[in-house]
């Protein structure tokens, strides 16, 4: 089996504004893709979401904002009955999710100019591979790497 990239990746959350504003005016992304409720009127292999469409057609299911051609981040604003966030890597599971640039400096000053605040420094990792981390609105860990000629990423490796 072959596959060609991540497509994306997927988060509920109860900041759906925030979010959209840390991904698409803080970071530059773009968003791409809205899809409302009212998509689902008339579903009937979809009954609850069927439901959910004539309640609040105009209500937002789900965004996507593109990383790069073909990959997103998929934003669904929270559910009512969903459990509120655990601490980061608190659970088993999703941890984080990277994002390559190609001047890891100044991606980290373009952060800044636009108010975030990165929690940690630059820096290489283990693997040769320059680094540093922030979180969005709810919390979520990802990130900014730069790869270099000796990344592991990029040469192999096995300990």
């Amino acid at each position: 089996m072959k596959f060609n990239s991540l497509m994306h990746v997927s988060f509920y959350t109860d900041h759906y504004d925030e979010m959209i504003d840390f991904y698409v005016n803080k970071l530059g992304l773009k968003q791409h893709v809205i899809v409302r409720w009212k998509e689902y009127k008339g579903r009937t292999d979809r009954p609850a979401m069927a439901e959910k469409a004539e309640k609040d057609p105009e209500g937002i299911f789900y965004t996507y904002i593109e990383l790069a051609p073909g990959q997103f981040i998929e934003i669904f604003p929270a559910r009512e009955d969903q459990k509120p966030h655990t601490g980061w890597n608190e659970h088993v599971g999703f941890s984080h999710f990277a994002l390559t640039v190609d001047d890891i400096f100044a991606a980290e000053k373009e952060m800044k100019q636009a108010g975030i605040t990165p929690d940690t420094p630059i820096s290489k990792g283990p693997s040769g591979t320059w680094q540093f981390w922030i979180s969005d609105p709810d919390g979520n860990k990802f990130e900014v790497m730069q790869y270099t000629d000796v990344s592991y990423q990029v040469t192999g490796h096995f300990s």
